[in-house]
């Protein structure tokens, strides 16, 4: 399998840059670090967890299952999995600080924002807060992985006076949070389709976020430090948000002129968000499913108007651009047939990932060195103090 482990918008491939090569704006195609977690080859489109193409995960392996490979290195036998579950379940419940603190923080703070200040506040309450020993590295996995969506769920009904029923400890991850989110049971396939969504996310190389996670740690630091790193990176809108944008744009248009939309935008020179990849050279292997998984959702609620706009969408920036459609365009329309709230768009991506965040924790720490890059400097030279009177 050839590596393409530079991150996610960087295509990889060929030996790293040495000191004296001209640096590389962005670390564009700089190998950062050697991982086992996942690979991309993005000439065919294809996207490996631990070796295990997604096409072969994804509706087929759950959510726990993935993350138990990520973290774990292997996937999990029953007895295993039966194991992993209890551990999610009895991780579930939120510390003293989040639960004294989370009303503020939902008046105040934006979702990015609130699940930054509430990770950081769970840290507090962690039975391994201090240690970052292989064991308490697990545990802290999997207790973080279990509280992320009971966080956002939590955030979402303080911020609408709305009430979160306990998360049933017989539903997965999927079931429970779509329980919590939208107040309804969910059908099982719409289970099913949002346990294959957070299989997609959980993990996509050296992403931005996955490198601010691991220069964090290489510092060892704590989990919870390097998983607000990630957050706080997530939140920048050139990496996070551009699901919630998909959506926001096919609200702002009518369904009966996309076409003619799209190609005024692209002559403005705006950006249709949810298209290119920096590694992808073809169609993005998650979108092939999100794309599915949309039509799907359409029919079976009876209005497929988002689906056929978006299928418009990019059939006229393909012909346009040249561009294929990213993980974020298709999860728009996916996660808003599911019932959930635009502007938790992003916060979802980072429940799938932190199955991926703390993996890269866990493998930094067990593998340690120092993330220190060096830098070109372009300033002034040779400049001489004056007295302050003299400037």
């Amino acid at each position: 399998m050839k590596q393409h482990s530079s991150g996610e918008g960087a295509s990889g491939g060929g030996a790293p840059p040495t000191v004296a090569d001209k640096p590389t704006k962005g670390l564009a195609d700089v190998v950062a670090a050697s991982t086992a977690l996942s690979d991309i080859d993005g000439k065919a489109g294809r996207l490996f967890y631990r070796g295990y193409d997604i096409h072969d995960l994804a509706g087929r392996a759950t959510f726990e299952e993935t993350a138990y490979l990520l973290q774990r290195g292997k996937l999990p036998d029953r007895e295993g999995l039966e194991a992993y579950g209890a551990e999610l379940v009895r991780g579930r419940e939120l510390g003293a600080l989040v639960a004294a603190n989370i009303g503020e923080i939902a008046e105040k703070q934006k979702p990015m924002e609130a699940l930054r200040s509430l990770v950081s506040l769970s840290g507090a309450d962690d039975p391994d807060k201090d240690s970052i020993a292989p064991e308490a590295n697990l545990g802290k996995a999997a207790r973080l992985t279990a509280q992320q969506p009971l966080l956002v769920a939590r955030y979402h009904a303080a911020r609408t006076g709305g009430s979160v029923p306990d998360p049933d400890p017989s539903l997965s991850i999927a079931a429970n949070f779509l329980l919590q989110v939208t107040g309804r049971t969910p059908a099982q396939r719409e289970v099913d389709i949002f346990d294959t969504c957070l299989v997609l996310h959980a993990d996509h190389t050296m992403n931005a976020s996955t490198f601010a996670a691991r220069v964090c740690a290489a510092t060892l630091s704590d989990m919870h430090s390097a998983i607000v790193a990630a957050i706080g990176t997530l939140k920048g809108p050139l990496h996070g948000g551009a699901n919630e944008q998909v959506m926001k744009t096919l609200e702002s248009i009518s369904p009966t002129g996309v076409a003619q939309a799209v190609r005024d935008k692209l002559a403005a020179g705006e950006k249709i968000m949810g298209f290119g990849h920096r590694v992808y050279k073809t169609e993005d292997p998650r979108a092939t499913h999100l794309r599915r998984m949309s039509q799907e959702l359409a029919e079976s609620t009876g209005d497929d108007t988002y689906f056929r706009m978006s299928k418009e969408m990019e059939e006229v920036v393909f012909e346009t651009k040249g561009l294929y459609p990213n993980v974020d365009f298709y999860a728009a329309s996916v996660y808003h047939y599911l019932g959930i709230p635009t502007d938790l768009f992003t916060p979802v991506f980072s429940i799938s990932r932190m199955s991926g965040w703390t993996a890269h924790v866990i493998e930094q720490h067990a593998d340690n060195r120092l993330i220190r890059p060096d830098s070109e400097y372009i300033g002034e030279r040779d400049q001489k103090w004056k007295p302050i009177e003299e400037r």
